[in-house]
C-alpha cells in the first residue's frame, strides 16, 4: 500500500495510525502534538534545491538556490544544461554538484529519468532508481520523495536529527547508524515518512528544552 502526505490531514491522519501501530510513539507524540507538513517543489526544481543544500548549513544553502533559480528564472533542467559551468560555479555550486545537476538535466531532457513516474513507484523503488545516479545519495533521494513527492513511506534513514531524536526518544546509548536506522523504523511501514516527520518535531522539541534553535531543511 503506497501513502500519500499531500496534505496536513493525510499527515495528521497517518500519525494517528502510527501511533496505534507502535504504541512507543505515544509519549513521543504527546511531547510533540501533530506535527506540521514540510512540502517542496516537486520535479528538477525540487530535487535541484535539495542537491544544492547537500552537506551546507540552511542559511548557506538558502543563499546559493537563491541565487541559482534567480538566474534560471522561470526554473527547467534544458536552462542547466545548457548553463556554462564558470557561470554556475560564479553562482556557489561546487563542482560536484554542477556535474551532478548537469548530469540529471541530460538525463531529463533524454527522456531517461522521469521523476513524474517516481510518484507512482513505492518509496523503496523510487528511492533505487534515484541513487543510481552519481552524486544523488540515500539522504537526498528520501528527502526529495518525502517532501517533494509526499511519499508516505520514504524514511531518511542518513538524516543526523532523525538519528539524534530515535536516541534521545528511545534511550538509546549511542546515536543510531544509517544502517541500524532501518530495522528501527521496519514497525512503521507503509508509515515511515510520517514517523520521520514526528521525530523531527521531537528533535526540535528537545532542542528548545536545550536552548538551541534547531535548523532543519
Amino acid at each position: 500500500m503506497t501513502v500519500r502526505l499531500e496534505t496536513q490531514s493525510d499527515l495528521d491522519d497517518a500519525v494517528g495510525a502510527l501511533v496505534k501501530q507502535d504504541s512507543r510513539l505515544k509519549p513521543i507524540l504527546a511531547r510533540t502534538g501533530l506535527p506540521a507538513l514540510r512540502r517542496r517543489e516537486p520535479g528538477f526544481e525540487g530535487l535541484a534545491a535539495i542537491v544544492c543544500g547537500q552537506q551546507l548549513s540552511t542559511a548557506s544553502a538558502g543563499a546559493i538556490w537563491g541565487r541559482l533559480s534567480a538566474a534560471f528564472a522561470p526554473f527547467h533542467h534544458d536552462a542547466i544544461r545548457k548553463a556554462r559551468v564558470d557561470r554556475l560555479a560564479r553562482l556557489g555550486l561546487s563542482a560536484a554538484k554542477i556535474a551532478t545537476l548537469k548530469l540529471l538535466a541530460r538525463e531529463i531532457s533524454a527522456s531517461r529519468l522521469n521523476l513524474d513516474v517516481l510518484t507512482e513507484e513505492d518509496a523503496d523503488a523510487a528511492h533505487a532508481t534515484l541513487v543510481r545516479y552519481r552524486g544523488i545519495g540515500p539522504w537526498t533521494a528520501d528527502v526529495y520523495l518525502l517532501f517533494c513527492l509526499g511519499h508516505g513511506d520514504a524514511w531518511p534513514a542518513g538524516d543526523v536529527a532523525l538519528q539524534e531524536a530515535i536516541r534521545a526518544g528511545f534511550g538509546l546509548k549511542t546515536r543510531p547508524t544509517p544502517k541500524q536506522m532501518m530495522p528501527l523504523a521496519e514497525p512503521w511501514r507503509p508509515l515511515r515518512g510520517a514517523a520521520a516527520h514526528l521525530w523531527w518535531a521531537y528533535y526540535r522539541a528537545i532542542k528548545r528544552r536545550e536552548g538551541i534553535v534547531p535548523q532543519t531543511k
